[in-house]
């Protein structure tokens, strides 16, 4: 098995002490103090004062990536650590000018309203603009925004770095001669052998029942510092905030939810199905990612590389050869080691124009299509990166369309390729997958729906959040599941995130959209990749309605949702007929 590569961030900075680091930081800073004091100036151009403000947003993206980056391959780096904290410090300099900027252009609706009209020079800003007045009416005064924010690095940003920290650092003896961390007992849930599972779901939950005081302690801060403030700022609830950000409203949220709960029988039913592949009388949790099928799914490094490389050209050349160079170039680091964080994610780079990947590559079937899915986001900032910072800055919501359209591009191309028990085992996987995005993600929507409710009675201690998780997976998973989960909240770095609360819906928000694309697709033919490129392009730039419209779609009407969740439904009635035969 050849040695994975690690990702080269030199093409953004040399390193966190170089001059470009700390050049660019100062810049930030400097900036944005010039900005404000012009901002009274009545005889300073609106458009220049717009490009003004997004070339120092562009800037404080780069450091904020790149710090970020450097950090979560190695979470106890002090030099990275210190990067980050710089970063924080410039970028309350950069707060303190929006709140500013904003009260500004407060200032200026009616020549805004004129400008971003139809034919107007601002014209292609009337939806951002209208966003940033919008959070204009939710600010506090200039200085309670400017308590949040300084505060908020000792506090929620603090609660959040203890979280990432511990969770992917902790470890414990696995047997007499090997430690593994929480990471690498979590990966052990794709093994095919059930009593390691077993064992490595047990010293998980050790480990999470350990460091559980601390774990509370960060969430209650986050949690209930969030209701403070969103109160503060006249939301009705964190829930308005959240919606306001995925720039949806009630209606496309409850046509949504509307459909993962009718749905709830089909995921519980592929459920009771692999029990009975695996000759169990039910599932536990630690058998949501176990393997199904005699055909194992290993891809080495090199053969992920060439396999998402074809799937992407099959589909359109030019995002082939974007995820060629991706792999070539080193924008991926793959390798699961200690100090570095759990998971996948994909972050762009708006200076260079570049995206990194960073994953934990099992050399499985999952681990290519998580390759896959990172770099369906990488493909999506590449296609925004040629626009403007309020452009291009699209919502979570939007965010999993194409990682998750792409993942699906990888499973088509696997089905064709494979046998028919390898084709069983390709189908349990995307229904494995298609579980955790419909109904983990509406465990975890009730899950926080819950938490707000009672953090604002008081804090909550870690076994009213383990109760408050395991009711919510009882409601969802159902009796698909037998062992349950209660330390999720521990788990999932989301909950910790006081910036964007309900971390959640927008995932299955992305599954189905996708998949009703993907629906699409199949009827539009050639022609397909050049309106879905315009699609992804138009995201930064228009709330999600206007894009679905741009395809034709209606958010509120369900039957457009079901439609989607018919694309699961057909791979879970094949999957029941392979089980039966």
């Amino acid at each position: 098995m050849s040695t994975l590569p690690t990702w080269d961030l030199d093409p953004i900075y040399p390193g966190c002490t170089s001059k470009e680091f700390q050049h660019d930081l100062r810049w930030v800073v400097a900036s944005s103090q010039e900005l404000e004091a012009n901002l009274e100036d009545t005889k300073k151009d609106l458009k220049d004062m717009l490009s003004q403000y997004e070339l120092i947003l562009d800037h404080l993206e780069n450091l904020d990536a790149y710090s970020a980056a450097c950090l979560t391959t190695d979470t106890a780096n002090e030099e990275y650590l210190r990067a980050v904290s710089q970063t924080e410090e410039a970028s309350l300099m950069v707060q303190h000018m929006q709140v500013a900027f904003l009260n500004v252009l407060a200032t200026r609706t009616e020549e805004i309203a004129r400008r971003s009209a139809e034919g107007g020079d601002l014209a292609p800003y009337r939806f951002p603009l209208s966003e940033l007045l919008e959070e204009q009416r939710h600010l506090m005064s200039e200085e309670l925004e400017d308590l949040a924010n300084d505060l908020g690095r000792s506090g929620t940003d603090a609660f959040s770095r203890l979280q990432e920290a511990l969770s992917s650092s902790v470890s414990t003896a696995w047997d007499d001669q090997t430690e593994k961390t929480v990471i690498q007992l979590r990966n052990e849930a794709f093994n095919a052998d059930r009593t390691i599972r077993r064992k490595a779901f047990e010293k998980e939950l050790e480990i999470w029942k350990a460091y559980e005081v601390a774990f509370a302690s960060s969430l209650n801060g986050v949690k209930g510092t969030t209701i403070t403030l969103d109160a503060r700022r006249g939301y009705d609830s964190p829930l308005d905030r959240s919606l306001m950000q995925s720039r949806i409203n009630r209606p496309i949220l409850d046509a949504l939810i509307t459909t993962l709960e009718k749905n709830l029988p089909l995921f519980r039913g592929y459920l009771q199905n692999k029990a009975k592949m695996l000759g169990l009388d039910s599932c536990a949790f630690y058998d949501l990612f176990a393997p199904v099928g005699k055909e194992a799914l290993h891809f080495s490094y090199e053969e992920a590389h060439t396999f998402i490389v074809q799937q992407f050209s099959a589909f359109d050349p030019e995002m082939g050869k974007f995820a060629d160079h991706a792999f070539k170039a080193h924008w991926i680091d793959p390798e699961s080691r200690k100090g570095k964080v759990g998971g996948a994610y994909d972050t762009a780079f708006p200076l260079a124009k570049q995206s990194r990947i960073l994953s934990n590559f099992d050399f499985t079937y999952n681990g290519v299509s998580t390759l896959a899915h990172e770099l369906g986001h990488a493909w999506h900032d590449h296609v925004v990166l040629q626009k403007s910072n309020l452009l291009r800055s699209y919502p979570m919501t939007l965010a999993e369309t194409a990682s998750i359209f792409s993942e699906f591009l990888v499973f088509q191309g696997a089905l064709e390729k494979s046998s028919s028990e390898g084709r069983l085992a390709l189908i349990e996987h995307f229904l494995q997958d298609a579980t955790q995005v419909c109904v983990d993600i509406l465990s975890r929507y009730y899950f926080e729906n819950a938490v707000f409710s009672e953090r604002k009675r008081g804090d909550l201690s870690a076994s009213a959040f383990s109760a408050l998780m395991e009711d919510a997976q009882k409601k969802t998973y159902g009796d698909g599941l037998s062992i349950y989960h209660p330390y999720m909240w521990a788990v999932k770095g989301h909950y910790y995130s006081s910036d964007f609360s309900f971390y959640n819906y927008p995932y299955a928000f992305g599954q189905l959209f996708a998949l009703g694309l993907w629906a699409q697709s199949k009827q539009a033919g050639t022609d397909f990749p050049a309106s879905y490129k315009k699609l992804l392009g138009a995201t930064g730039s228009l709330p999600a309605a206007e894009v679905a419209g741009l395809a034709g779609i209606d958010l509120t009407d369900v039957s457009f949702w079901q439609e989607a969740m018919g694309v699961i439904a057909s791979y879970a009635e094949e999957f029941a007929h392979g089980v039966s035969d």
